[in-house]
Order: C-alpha cells, then structure tokens, then sequence
C-alpha cells in the first residue's frame, strides 16, 4: 500500500468519493484543502488528460507528495461532446449544478438522442516526474428533468438505462463501483498491481 496521496481537489463532494474509492491503495488521503496556501491551477487544457496532467504536476511540485488529480466531466452526443472539459463551469461564471444542468437541458431540448457519458481522467505524478494516466467512463441517457437528491453535478439527470434509476438515486456503494471515476479507479489498480 502506498502511505499518502494528494488528492489535487477541494471540492468536498469528489473529496468523500474519492476517500471511499481509494480505500485499501493509500493509507491516508489528503486534499488541496489539507495544503498550506495550495497552488490555484488553471484549467485551460483542452482534453480531460490535459487539465489531469497539468493539476497531478503542479501539485506534486508544490507539495513534494505523490499527487492524483482527476478530470472529469460529461459528454453528450447530441451536443457534440458538451459541455466536455469545461462541465463544471459549463454555464458560465458563477456556474452551479442547477444552472449547468439548465443549460444541457435546454441545449438538448426535445432531441431524441439522450446517449451521454461520464469521462474521468486521473493522473497520478510522483514529484521525481515519474506519471501514470488512466481513464474511466460510465455510458447512459439524459433525462429531461431531475430524479433523485443524491450525489452532485449531473447526477440527477444522468439515467442509467438498465437501472433504471438516475446517478442520483442510487446508493453510493454502488455508485463507487458503476461511476466513471470507480472504472478510472479500476485501471489505476491494475496498472499499479493492486487488488481491491
């Protein structure tokens, strides 16, 4: 087991996933927030695995730690790809879960294509430059109203057709095991030998 990771986020929702999917491969998971004036990183890349890249680097190099950082975001077909990279700031400045999903929803308006996926990119850095990428998706459909008060972001339009439930109403547990991240988390276990 590897002793620590800097987890390069300080949001508390990805913080407490990524908490409970990296149980059993690090023994003590820290994020941005757990850092002494942490590095503010621009997201400018134009990929998921560029903004991944870019974050695991610039925090490895501040902190000295190992550093995991994660890009992550939702692609709808219909949309050509959007809101991709930008999905958490997909509305503009000031953007929130709601005005985000207001915008896909309204973009998307009657279209009867719904396939969408959630991408995740993790970047793993070791401050010697040492790197590991991987990536994760989970495949579904976007409904046109919100289900479930689960999770965060896009979950509660993110239906999962052979569930037949949104990213918002299931459990967590199974979220942990279904989510893009989970599947990121996956491919990272089997390139670093690690059983979960």
């Amino acid at each position: 087991m590897i002793i620590e990771v800097v987890l390069g986020t300080t949001n508390k929702g990805k913080v407490k996933e990524f908490s409970r999917l990296l149980e059993g491969v690090f023994e003590n998971v820290i994020s941005l927030s757990d850092l002494d004036s942490p590095p503010e990183v621009i997201e400018d890349g134009l990929t998921f695995r560029d903004n991944a890249l870019k974050k695991a680097r610039e925090i490895a190099e501040y902190s000295g730690k190992l550093s995991l950082a994660d890009d992550s975001g939702l692609e709808v077909d219909a949309l050509d790809g959007r809101p991709g990279v930008i999905s958490a700031r997909y509305s503009g400045e000031g953007a929130t879960d709601k005005t985000n999903i207001d915008k896909v929803l309204a973009e998307l308006g009657d279209n009867p294509n719904r396939k969408a996926r959630f991408v995740c990119v993790l970047a793993l850095v070791d401050p010697s430059g040492e790197e590991l990428v991987v990536e994760g998706f989970c495949e579904g459909e976007i409904l046109n109203g919100l289900r479930g008060e689960g999770g965060f972001g896009y979950d509660p339009i993110f239906y999962l057709p052979n569930m037949q439930k949104t990213m918002a109403e299931i459990e967590p547990e199974l979220k942990n095991n279904i989510s893009h991240r989970a599947n990121a988390l996956k491919e990272l276990r089997a390139k670093l030998d690690i059983k979960s």
